[in-house]
């Protein structure tokens, strides 16, 4: 009979052995999905994070442009005496510094001279007459604005139907 109890003995480890081999594997596997969701939500939070920025920094970019536009204007009217004046000079120094602090963050101004009209980036306000086979930009009636593709404003444009000049014309 000893001899009988002996091979259960035996085979009783290796079952356990066994038993504890799969938990082991389970939890390992369980382990690593939860690593691989960890890593997932972590990327996924960091990627919203992102946008939001972006998403407020461009919020903010639009709430300023009017200020701008008016700064812009107002050098539009100025009297031929006051053309040299230190405050007109001043106006320009701000419209530069405005500049500036929109390219470091990365705003740029959409191109509007002499380019075929997209509707990606400008909003076309009137079309007027012209020989040629595509609708040019013919005016700038107010700047445009984008953040890589993404675009704060539309630029405001008048266009006529003409060909693109180059250049070196």
């Amino acid at each position: 009979m000893s001899k009988a109890q002996k091979p259960s003995k035996d085979s009783q480890p290796n079952e356990e052995i066994m038993v504890l081999t799969q938990q082991l594997q389970d939890l390992t596997e369980a382990l690593q999905r939860e690593r691989a969701d960890s890593t997932n939500l972590r990327r996924q939070h960091e990627e919203q994070m992102s946008a939001l920025k972006e998403n407020l920094k461009a919020d903010i970019v639009r709430r300023l442009l009017p200020v701008i536009d008016n700064f812009e204007r107002s050098l539009k009217h100025i009297p031929d005496d006051l053309k040299d004046n230190e405050y007109v000079s001043g106006i320009k120094g701000i419209i530069k510094q405005f500049e500036k602090a929109l390219e470091d963050l990365g705003v740029e101004r959409i191109e509007t001279n002499n380019v075929e009209f997209n509707p990606v980036y400008h909003e076309a306000v009137s079309m007027e007459d012209g020989e040629g086979l595509h609708e040019i930009v013919s005016e700038e009636l107010q700047p445009g604005y984008r953040i890589g593709d993404y675009v704060i404003r539309h630029a405001m444009v008048k266009v006529k139907m003409g060909d693109i000049e180059s250049p070196e014309k």
